[in-house]
């Protein structure tokens, strides 16, 4: 099964696609989190992908489908993948489904979340991540804190902000996806392919819209 999370920055895909593949039993895959490794480790992708990211914009369109093609090739996908930030263009999508078309795949399903953007703004902002990339936890100070201040709930290791997580680059991501990588939507609803939720604290939260995907799956495929 092939499942993309689709959404604006800060509407939880990361949280959601992590319960969906610890439950599906399948692997939830992050360009972010490839970016972000490589940033760390200082390689030439992570230079390259660091003089985007850092102001906000999109990883240009042939470096990210690069990583994705490698990413596919591996063993641990091949029953099943969860894409968290990709694809983020049309064409994006439109090169994924060529790729999964030479293996005998498609997409299965896109989930597309939505939430207000002064909500969006909140969450980034009081967003602090795990530091242990084995267990990358996404924790909010204001609607789900660590039970110890600075301190991953699972592991005991240090919590982290993003560089990309201030107010600024918030704005720039959030104009960037509006106006790039929202023409999905209307990709996948003319495919067929689209599952939308509204994820707010004034309606439904992540568990909530994962456990409903699962239903959804469970009663469609």
């Amino acid at each position: 099964m092939v499942i993309i999370m689709l959404g604006a920055p800060g509407t939880g895909k990361g949280t959601i696609a992590s319960i969906l593949a610890e439950k599906l039993e399948i692997p939830q895959v992050s360009t972010g989190d490839i970016f972000r490794k490589n940033i760390k480790e200082q390689t030439e992708l992570g230079k390259l992908a660091e003089s985007y990211i850092s102001k906000g914009s999109l990883v240009p369109d042939d470096v990210t489908i690069g990583i994705v093609v490698d990413r596919l090739e591996e063993p641990d996908v091949q029953q099943g993948i969860i894409l968290d930030g990709f694809p983020r263009t049309v064409k994006q999508a439109e090169e994924l489904d060529k790729i999964l078309t030479t293996k005998g795949k498609k997409v299965d399903i896109v989930i597309n979340l939505t939430t207000p953007k002064e909500e969006i703004i909140e969450r980034i902002v009081n967003r602090r991540i795990c530091s242990n990339n084995e267990c990358k936890t996404v924790y909010n100070l204001v609607l789900n804190p660590p039970k110890v201040d600075g301190i991953c709930d699972k592991c005991g290791q240090e919590l982290i902000q993003r560089k990309d997580d201030s107010i600024d680059t918030v704005e720039s991501r959030l104009e960037n996806y509006f106006e790039v990588t929202s023409p999905l939507v209307d990709y996948y609803e003319k495919n067929g392919k689209l599952y939308s939720a509204v994820v707010s604290k004034d309606v439904k939260l992540g568990q909530e819209v994962a456990d409903d995907v699962i239903n959804y799956i469970k009663e469609n495929f």
